[in-house]
């Protein structure tokens, strides 16, 4: 007779064997069927290029890939899986647009979303599910909405600038050095907070704030070798976020976000006010108008902690990298001063910040060409399925990819951003310029910018974001001027963050002068 200790023993052994037969057939089947589709050969036998894009400059090697292997290419990641790296355009509308929901997001994609902020939007999968969660949200960040929210975006915008103007004072000079991704990670937050859900973070009164601190170190120190084990191994291992320092890292943020939530549902539904256009009044509205159709505790609490986290690391990634682009050119500053100013000397409304400031639109543009807060776009096929093509396959006459069911694929966001054919032999300049050129003689094309996606599952806060990074640039540039004396470096955390050269963590000290 088996002891009864034995059988758990037994029941891991099977399922592991289980598992990785299961494994080895799926990896056996993808060889085969995309074994005509060129790439690079894997590095490392056990990681493939895994190592070598964590540990490298974010997104050099697709660009090195794709202009090797053109438009579609294979790669290897960790213990054999195939990815499939895509850049054709014709593919990526009908990934995007035509067929979205027959590419959900990868497991291990999903399960992140799951681990640190819930079963949100970012994480729900299927057209009825994902559109019943869309048609919540929509109204809270439509134009209308994002209009009324303007004058929140001004104010929590001079609060960063007073915070500046007192750093610069105690500094006993007319200037200071100050950490931009601090402070553009709080405002974020603080923004967020106000606009979405009426409620004050304080993230910029200056001093420590656990929630800025928690959210910030869940991601800002990718550079640590259990951080590079994670990524690598989470797209086959989705349960490896949940072991260790970081798994504990992971739930840590998540209950921190997760308690100040609670009290925001539970103070909202005391005040009961479902007048205005923010997040938590359509909220409020939908619980009583559609009482049958009302999500439960747990989803409005994965809705709000999705808001969160989706206006904090994409929107200070933004603001970092504005900053940055603007302090390499006196020039170009100047010239925004000179727009800014020509506006007239109140702030700009909602259509003055949209439709009259066209070299403000042409820098920010150019810093979602150039800096993608989103590298790669991840999808994995949920059913072996033909995907059109714009131009054969490399080496053969092929003008469809046949996908295998659970293959993951990516859309490398600054390959097609930096395309010499769409963007001219200066596509890797940093030049606004460019936009305005463009817009005079014409020029448009589809996936201009990929950096909020496209299609039904494309970012539903865009506006919102664009609108407030704008304020604070408005805002920003009228009483400081900005100068970089440190070389800067990308690395990819959650989003593309910049750092100092050699650096572990994200930095961005900036010398800010009052004007």
């Amino acid at each position: 007779m088996i002891s009864h200790l034995l059988y758990p023993v037994l029941a891991f052994a099977v399922a592991a064997v289980y598992f990785f037969s299961t494994f080895v057939r799926h990896l056996v089947a993808t060889h085969i069927l995309l074994r005509h589709i060129p790439g690079p050969r894997p590095s490392s036998l056990i990681w493939g290029e895994e190592w070598l894009l964590y540990y490298s400059t974010p997104g050099i090697h697709y660009v090195r890939w794709h202009k090797k292997y053109g438009k579609v290419l294979r790669f290897t990641g960790a213990f054999g899986h195939q990815v499939l790296s895509i850049t054709d355009p014709k593919a990526i509308k009908y990934i995007l647009s035509d067929a979205i929901f027959d590419f959900p997001k990868p497991k291990g994609v999903r399960a992140w979303f799951k681990a640190t902020i819930g079963e949100g939007i970012l994480w729900v999968e299927g057209r009825e599910a994902h559109e019943r969660q869309r048609r919540t949200l929509a109204p809270a960040l439509s134009q209308s909405s994002v209009r009324s929210l303007v004058p929140i975006f001004y104010d929590t915008s001079a609060k960063m600038a007073s915070q500046w103007t007192k750093l610069i004072d105690n500094s006993h000079s007319d200037e200071a050095e100050i950490e931009v991704t601090k402070w553009a990670g709080r405002f974020a937050l603080d923004t967020v907070g106000r606009a979405a859900f009426s409620y004050d973070f304080d993230c910029l009164s200056g001093g420590p704030h656990a929630l800025a601190e928690s959210m910030d170190g869940l991601t800002n120190n990718e550079n640590k070798t259990s951080s590079f084990y994670m990524r690598a191994l989470f797209w086959v291992f989705p349960s490896i976020l949940s072991i260790g320092d970081k798994g504990e890292m992971i739930r840590k943020s998540k209950q921190e976000l997760e308690n100040i939530v609670l009290k925001m549902w539970k103070d909202a539904k005391v005040v009961g006010d479902v007048n205005s256009k923010n997040l938590m009044s359509v909220i409020l509205r939908a619980e009583a108008k559609f009482a049958m159709h009302r999500m439960n505790e747990n989803e409005l609490v994965s809705q709000m902690r999705t808001t969160i986290s989706a206006a904090f690391e994409p929107v200070s990634a933004i603001i970092a990298w504005t900053l940055y682009e603007l302090s390499l050119d006196v020039r170009l500053q100047n010239e925004l001063r000179e727009e800014v100013t020509a506006a007239g000397s109140g702030d700009p409304s909602y259509d003055g910040l949209t439709s009259n400031l066209p070299l403000l639109d042409a820098i920010l543009n150019e810093v979602l060409r150039l800096h993608p807060p989103i590298l790669e776009n991840h999808h994995e096929a949920a059913d072996t399925i033909s995907v059109p093509l714009s131009e054969p396959i490399a080496g053969t006459s092929e003008m469809c990819l046949v996908i295998p069911k659970g293959t993951i694929l990516e859309i490398p966001v600054n390959v097609v951003q930096t395309d010499p054919n769409v963007w001219g032999p200066d596509a890797e300049i940093f030049r606004p310029a460019r936009w305005l050129e463009r817009k005079n003689r014409g020029i448009r094309h589809e996936r201009e910018i990929l950096a909020f996606s496209e299609g039904p599952r494309s970012c539903i806060g865009k506006t919102f974001a664009m609108c407030e990074v704008k304020a604070l640039i408005v805002t920003l540039i009228r009483q400081f001027s900005f100068t970089c004396s440190h070389e800067i470096e990308p690395f990819q955390s959650f989003v593309i963050r910049p750092r100092v050269k050699g650096k572990g963590a994200s930095s961005l000290p900036l010398i800010v002068r009052k004007i």
